[in-house]
């Protein structure tokens, strides 16, 4: 029998799971923190390191306690957090500012700059996260904050992912280039790949902006995988969690990623994790481009194959905003949206309300409800947001499969399946394929297979998989809602791209709303 302990940092709280060898989960205590946003500038979203390591500590004091356990059999830590969220840190690896957290959207110029120039040079990196770079990527926040902070640039040494940045807090790393980087993080959000030499060129990124002079030479260290250790836990840090110095504490990476593990995601599965936004995870034995993917990585889901990584800026956040218009619950509005049969409300909803994470990366979207009649109520639109991030999914699915990493199941994971038995029906129809739904929570799981990897417990992922991952609920694909969704679908992807490629006929229609809104 082993103990260990799973940490996942989502956006808005800290989640630790702990975890037995022998019975699985024991018991999970969450504490949360703020998100800074400005109702005048929406892409505006950070926070602060010195509020995520104190949740981190009450969360896991909380945990040990509700298990019945000591904090002193714990044998391993493992954190994944959300990304790309990028701190800034001075020396003794001290934060100078907040986070930049996955949600900021501030970047957009950066991110379009750093696109176009890769493209000019035809930088092979770019075509390994889809060939375009998005605002919410590591080197267009960073960009941004140099130009920003004029202030601030001479305190600046380094920066670093959240997950990086929390292992190299844990393990008492005070020197930036001894801090461990997770290929994940790097890989996806950073244009890291070993097979290219590691980060973009010097010359390059001091082309983008001369600001990014000297910051690959700032970004230096060990990257690895999450079957290496990070470092171990500090005697300073053992005091504040209430654990053993000295435990292992694995190399990180993102919640996504982490979850897909959790959920039980084998070659050829696809796992959303389905929260305020999406994310989508694969692993494939064999590396390929994916034109519009965020990112094909080795090693960064299954330290033994490729990642993939995809996904929706926003799922969840669209059903609350569609329930906060209403002054109503998501919960209340989903109550008989079971009874709603494909394609009933005669409603098409283009899920762009936070822009477009793939296949376009566009940020410059916003949400489209076409069908509208005066007899039209909120439940109406929750469930052809619904079908609409549905179809979403699988244009993204489409074109993985096209670029070969096909899809035999998909796994409904993060917090919104569980509780919302009509959108993974939805998702099985409109999709065509079974959906599994994981019996049990898996936010943290997937932290803790690596944690009890770190601790020896296990051999491999596959053998802690077997012993610790929940089983499923499948949901098929109901017949007689083929034909309807695949009607629905035609429709959506005619709309998608031509209103979605800023070259197509309407490409130029919401960039400029957005425009006009700003007054700019």
């Amino acid at each position: 029998m082993a103990l260990v302990a799973g940490v996942d940092f989502g956006t808005l709280s800290v989640r630790v799971s702990i975890v037995d060898s022998e019975r699985g989960l024991l018991a999970s205590a969450i504490a949360e923190y703020p998100l800074h946003r400005k109702r005048e500038d929406p892409d505006f979203a950070t926070q602060s390191h010195k509020d995520h390591m104190p949740a981190l500590a009450q969360a896991m004091r909380q945990a040990v306690q509700s298990a019945g356990v000591s904090g002193l059999g714990i044998q391993s830590i493992a954190l994944d957090t959300t990304g790309s969220s990028v701190v800034p840190v001075g020396e003794g690896l001290q934060p100078i500012d907040d986070y930049y957290l996955w949600c900021d959207h501030r970047a957009k110029v950066e991110a379009a700059q750093i696109t176009e120039l890769a493209r000019l040079e035809k930088l092979q990196a770019i075509e390994w996260c889809g060939g375009v770079y998005s605002s919410e990527w590591g080197f267009a926040k960073l960009l941004h904050w140099l130009r920003h902070n004029p202030e601030k640039r001479s305190q600046f040494v380094s920066a670093f992912e959240h997950c990086d940045m929390v292992a190299a807090t844990l393990c008492g790393v005070t020197e930036a280039h001894k801090a461990k980087r997770s290929v994940c993080a790097m890989g996806h959000k950073w244009m890291w790949n070993a097979a290219l030499g590691g980060l973009p060129p010097e010359s390059f990124l001091a082309k983008v902006d001369p600001l990014l002079a000297g910051v690959r030479e700032k970004l230096a260290g060990e990257y690895a995988t999450s079957d290496k250790i990070a470092g171990t836990l500090s005697p300073y840090w053992a005091g504040k969690l209430g654990l053993r110095t000295g435990i292992p504490i694995p190399v990180g990476a993102f919640d996504a990623h982490w979850d897909a593990i959790g959920a039980g995601a084998k070659p050829c599965d696809v796992v959303n994790v389905v929260g305020t936004s999406t994310c989508i995870i694969a692993y494939a034995p064999k590396a390929e481009l994916i034109p519009g993917v965020c990112g094909v990585v080795p090693g960064s889901v299954h330290p033994h194959f490729t990642g993939i990584e995809a996904g929706l800026s926003a799922t969840g956040d669209i059903f609350g905003a569609i329930a906060s218009r209403a002054n109503t619950t998501v919960e209340q509005l989903s109550e008989g949206l079971t009874k709603y049969r494909a394609g009933q409300t005669g409603l098409l909803r283009m899920t762009w309300d936070n822009g477009d994470r793939t296949v376009l990366v566009n940020p410059n979207l916003g949400g489209i409800t076409l069908g509208w009649n005066l007899q039209h109520t909120a439940q109406d639109e929750l469930f052809a947001a619904i079908e609409g991030t549905a179809f979403h999914t699988r244009v993204i699915l489409d074109r993985m499969s096209e670029h070969g990493a096909p899809t035999h199941r998909v796994i409904n994971g993060g917090g919104i399946p569980q509780s919302n038995p009509a959108l993974n029906q939805i998702y099985a129809n409109v999709l065509g394929r079974p959906v599994l739904v994981p019996s049990s929570k898996v936010t943290g799981l997937g932290s803790a297979i690596f944690a009890f990897l770190a601790a020896g417990t296990f051999p491999n992922i596959e053998e802690a998989q077997r012993r610790v991952c929940p089983a499923h609920t499948v949901y098929e694909p109901q017949p007689q809602t083929q034909a309807t969704y695949s009607d629905l679908y035609e429709l959506y992807r005619k709309i998608y791209f031509e209103f979605g490629v800023p070259s197509a006929p309407f490409g130029g229609v919401l960039p400029k709303l957005i425009q006009i809104a700003r007054g700019s």
